[in-house]
Parts: C-alpha cells; sequence; structure tokens
C-alpha cells in the first residue's frame, strides 16, 4: 500500500533537505519532518484514487487484524518513521518513560487540558524512545550530559576567554561556576538557569558566555566544537537561557549512516543534518530552552536523568545480505537498511521508503517498484520484504529484540 504525507513547516526545517530526499521540487517554505506512520496528530495518507478511509489510522482502526496482525498489537502501529531536517537548533528536550507517559497523560486528561493546548504536556500516553540514522555526513546533536570534568574544563577555558579579552567582571560566570559545584550539579544548574527566579544574573551570564565564546581561546583547542555551537544556538536563540545550558552537553556529530538511540530522560536537541528517526509512536516532549514553546521545569525535572553519560551511539549491524540494521533493545522495533538485492523476514507490520535507484519490493502477497522518496506500508501477511536491483530501502518493523 503506498502512503504520502505533507511535510511539516516548522521554523526550524531546512528549504532544500527533505524536497532533496524526496526527489520532489522544493515549495519555498521549511520542511521540518515527513510524518510516516499513523499518530493522531499527523496520519499518513493512503494513496488510491478513491481511498475507503481518510488515511492510515482509520484504516488501522477500522481493519487491526489484517494492518497489524495477530491481537491488533493494541490496535495502534507501534512505531512512527519520520524524515527529519533540521536547518537551525531544535529545542532542548527529553522524553518521558511509559509509565511517566501513562501517568501525565491521565492526568492532563483529568484536568480537561485540550489536546492543542500549548501548554499541554503529554499528547498520548507513549513513550517516544528514538533512534535518528544521518542520511548525509555532518548531523549535529547534543545529547545527555558530559562528564563533570569536562564541564570544569570549558569554565577554566571561559576565564581564560575573559582573560584574552580583558573583562574584569566574572561575577555572572562564578555564579554558575557555584551552581555546578553543589552536590547535584546538572540539576541544580538546570533548574536555576530555566527557573527564571534570578533573571537579571542568568541573562547577564549568556550575554558573558556568548561574548566570550568568540574570543580566540574559545575558537581553538579542545572545546572549539562547543563554543561553535553555543554561538550558532545563541544567534538563532538571542537571550535564550538554554544557549548556557548546551555548554553542560554532549556534542556529537554523525557521519552517513551512523546512529544515536536516546532513550527517555535523555536530553538533547538536533543541531542540523538531514537523518531518519524511528520513534516509539509518541509526541510527547518536555522542552528545556531553545524555544518559544512552553517549558514546564517541574515536569522536565521528573524526567530527565541527570547522570553523565557518553554520547549514545547505536551500532549499525549486517543482518543479512545487503542488509544493514539498527535495533535498540527494548524498544520494540527496528530499522533496516536494504540495498539492492536482499530479503528481510517480517515479524509485524512495516513502513518502507525509498532512498535511490530503482528497485522491485516484494512480498508474499505482491510487488511495486516505488520511486524516489515514496513510502510503502506493508501488512504482516507480506512476510517479507524481497528487494531486487539497485538501490536503497529504509525498512521501520517491529522487533522482538
Amino acid at each position: 500500500m503506498s502512503i504520502t504525507n505533507t511535510p511539516r513547516p516548522y521554523a526550524w526545517g531546512s528549504r532544500t533537505a527533505i524536497p532533496g530526499f524526496l526527489g520532489a521540487p522544493a515549495s519555498g517554505e521549511p520542511q521540518a519532518e515527513l510524518w510516516l506512520g499513523a499518530h493522531p496528530a499527523n496520519p499518513s495518507k493512503i494513496n488510491a484514487a478513491q481511498p475507503d478511509f481518510p488515511d492510515l489510522a482509520a484504516w488501522i482502526s477500522a481493519e487491526p487484524q489484517r494492518a497489524l496482525g495477530t491481537g491488533g498489537q493494541g490496535q495502534s502501529l507501534p512505531f512512527l518513521l519520520k524524515i527529519l531536517a533540521a536547518e537551525t537548533p531544535l529545542s532542548l528536550q527529553a522524553h518521558p518513560t511509559a509509565a511517566q507517559a501513562a501517568l501525565g497523560f491521565a492526568a492532563e486528561e483529568r484536568a480537561g487540558i485540550p489536546l492543542g493546548a500549548p501548554h499541554r504536556n503529554y499528547k498520548d500516553s507513549f513513550a517516544k524512545p528514538e533512534i535518528i540514522v544521518a542520511l548525509k555526513d555532518g548531523f549535529q546533536a547534543l545529547s545527555g550530559f558530559r562528564p563533570l570534568d569536562e564541564v570544569q574544563g570549558v569554565l577554566s577555558t571561559l576565564r581564560m576567554a575573559a582573560a584574552e579579552l580583558g573583562v574584569e567582571s566574572l561575577r555572572p560566570l562564578e555564579l554558575f561556576e557555584t551552581l555546578l559545584s553543589t552536590r547535584n550539579p546538572m540539576e541544580t544548574a538546570l533548574g536555576l538557569v530555566l527557573g527564571g527566579q534570578y533573571q537579571q544574573a542568568i541573562e547577564e551570564l549568556t550575554g558573558l558566555v556568548v561574548r566570550l565564546a568568540g574570543s580566540m581561546v574559545a575558537r581553538s583547542g579542545r572545546f572549539a566544537s562547543s563554543f561553535a555551537t553555543l554561538r550558532d544556538v545563541a544567534g538563532a536563540y538571542p537571550g535564550d537561557p538554554g544557549i548556557v545550558l548546551t555548554l553542560l552537553l554532549n556534542k556529537v556529530t554523525l557521519a552517513r549512516g551512523e546512529a544515536l538511540f536516546l532513550d527517555a530522560g535523555n536530553i538533547h536537541a538536533y543541531l542540523s543534518g538531514l537523518g531518519i528517526e524511528l520513534m516509539g509512536p509518541s509526541d510527547n516532549v518536555m522542552r528545556g530552552g531553545l524555544t518559544s514553546k512552553h517549558v514546564d521545569l517541574d515536569e522536565l525535572l521528573r524526567v530527565l536523568d541527570f547522570a553523565p553519560m557518553a554520547p549514545p551511539f547505536l551500532a549499525a549491524e549486517p543482518t543479512g545480505v545487503n542488509i544493514t540494521s539498527y535495533r535498540p533493545a527494548g524498544t520494540g522495533f527496528a530499522l533496516h537498511r536494504l540495498q539492492d538485492d536482499s530479503q528481510l523476514p517480517l515479524a509485524g507490520p512495516a513502513v518502507a521508503i525509498a532512498e535511490s535507484g530503482e528497485l522491485m519490493v516484494s512480498g508474499a502477497l505482491g510487488s511495486s517498484s516505488p520511486r524516489r522518496g515514496e513510502a510503502i506500508y506493508l501488512t504482516p501477511d507480506e512476510q517479507y520484504v524481497r528487494t531486487e536491483g539497485r538501490g536503497e530501502l529504509w525498512v521501520a518493523t517491529t522487533s522482538a529484540r
């Protein structure tokens, strides 16, 4: 079944990257995300001359056993596939666990908060673990709190930058250093930076850090990439308190085919680049700066994991002839890249999108030749996805791992 959707026009999106991936003309407007799935906020449309259902979500709801397999998988597609193109940084954010999402959604439903309300935190009752795989070299992101000794190195660089620029008063920086010397440094720093109680002091700190990040000492050495990110973020979100928080996070640059797995509680932000995402069927986002949208600090602090962590790279595994797989444990989904002649067994429903070349794509019940950028929904009774020819096909499906 051929499916399609309209890219979401968020302001941070690229005007060219998604059209380039799809082989479609650019609209002139930002195109940030192409959703391929059945999430009620933006379900995919069924490509047919006279479709019996308005979208994929409606069809799955009407025929869950056919669409999802035995048991109907809870009558909803258990994953969401996206093409993401960031021209400017996204908000700092984190996602809840399944338990947190269920409790938060139920509480906001009881409170009568409309689903579309700008201050609503939980749009659904699901977790949102996610994979991001770079489709081009140079995909940049922030992910997870860096070790405290690295943060201390950043602060030392800022002091050297102050000496270089002849800055005499370092009171705002000294405040930040004090916050980071507490028993729970990351939580304390984030809470006070975003809390609003010391707004003037945080504004002074932000202004000072941005100034120091432009120094020669900040533009060279071990943390040059972090300071470059800070300058970029400050240009996109001038005066935002989240600018300072970027110095607490790991900076990651992915080459094509490299991936991150962002589990619940991981604070992160995509900075720039084109990638393919696979995630739980959720739109639950707790924001922490670099945004004009609602920031619920209490809820953010509740879901965040403040433990320092290394960047959560997800290994690409060869799982068959011409097949590379990304399979994060405990999520129930996996992403596969099929090239040329290959065959992937299916244990459940799948969504596929052609990236390049000319392929014949078949299952047990039929075949098609998707054009570049065309997406397909495959039911479990197809049993497998076979590709023949020369090209690349991305397939998202369920996984027992």
